[in-house]
């Protein structure tokens, strides 16, 4: 058994397809067939039954799996270790973040870290923020950039640790000239002018689609102000969303720091929101409790930390006694 048969056995399993596997792990398919029947006949038993719907697994197939994936873990986390002690000449850091973090994110951080670690390889698995929590809980990920929910919903995934950099508010976009807006007052503080979310029960919404965190905080916003407003459309897209309501088919809720991605195309008006409503969510990076993190992974997580955390609590952050146990680091240090 080795580690290339234990990462093919579990692809044919994910895509249910000896031929899609084999274009996901860019091999042929019969070379892909005859590692299986490989497999299958030094085992004794067969691992998948072809059914109408694709290759599932059998109860042997199921624990070679699990049994797989412990052991792609554990050869992972070696490889981790190896690299700390060859002094980082090779090795591998994967994060986990959303599409629109990732513009806004890795332009910065990235060719920083390509500098001091240029033979560092950074893998970036693009996923919603909850397959995020997913993978980084079944230890594919080393780290997350994620955003979490606020109260009442505000726990991570189980097997998960989130250390928080800051809070995002969400604005509420209305085209221009919004006759519902025209009051907004301007709070001290504040970068928009804030509007009464009242006025707006019965405007027409456009939102991102339902089972996304955005949307999820929308509902909890409106939820909060007790209003039940149209949705005239819904969209996976939360620009596509912001565009609609700058052109004046609704109004949206829209993250703030997603303004400065695409803010300067369809520029809409922005008005902050009455905060007892907890109209905003936390920015964070998200862990995997039993982890192991490299110091490539650490020093990349400082300069996230440097660079994006709250001023007043980035140095807080980083000293927090969690950061010592979360890199199993012999003193808690960080070099």
């Amino acid at each position: 058994m080795t580690d290339k048969e234990l990462l093919y056995i579990r692809t044919v399993a994910e895509e249910r397809s000896v031929s899609k596997a084999a274009q996901k792990l860019f091999i042929t398919q019969p070379s892909l067939s005859q590692c299986i029947q490989r497999i299958e006949s030094a085992l004794g038993t067969r691992l998948f039954t072809r059914t109408s719907s694709g290759l599932i697994l059998t109860y042997a197939g199921e624990r070679y799996c699990q049994i797989a994936g412990e052991i792609l873990r554990i050869y992972s986390d070696y490889e981790l270790e190896v690299s700390d002690i060859n002094n980082l000449k090779k090795g591998r850091v994967t994060i986990g973040i959303t599409t629109y973090l990732a513009t806004y994110f890795l332009p910065v951080i990235l060719p920083a870290f390509h500098r001091n670690y240029p033979h560092i390889e950074v893998y970036v698995l693009e996923e919603t923020s909850t397959q995020l929590e997913k993978d980084l809980a079944s230890g594919q990920l080393d780290f997350a950039l994620a955003h979490l929910s606020p109260p009442p919903e505000d726990l991570p995934a189980s097997g998960v640790t989130f250390l928080p950099l800051h809070q995002d508010p969400f604005v509420l976009t209305a085209p221009p000239g919004h006759p519902l807006c025209r009051d907004a007052i301007r709070y001290p503080g504040e970068e928009f002018p804030r509007v009464d979310l009242m006025r707006f029960a019965q405007e027409p919404f456009v939102m991102v689609t339902r089972g996304q965190r955005i949307r999820k905080i929308s509902d909890m916003i409106l939820g909060r102000a007790q209003l039940n407003p149209p949705i005239v459309l819904s969209t996976k897209s939360f620009e596509t969303a912001r565009r609609l309501a700058a052109r004046g088919m609704g109004v949206t809720f829209t993250p703030r720091q997603y303004l400065d991605i695409f803010g300067s195309q369809d520029p809409g008006e922005y008005y902050c929101i009455d905060p007892s409503y907890n109209p905003y969510w936390t920015l964070g990076i998200a862990v995997p409790k039993n982890g192991y993190l490299s110091r490539a992974a650490r020093s990349l997580i400082e300069q996230i930390c440097q660079r994006f955390a709250e001023p007043s609590s980035a140095s807080k952050l980083l000293a927090h006694p969690s950061w010592e146990t979360l890199f199993h680091d012999e003193g808690g240090t960080s070099g």
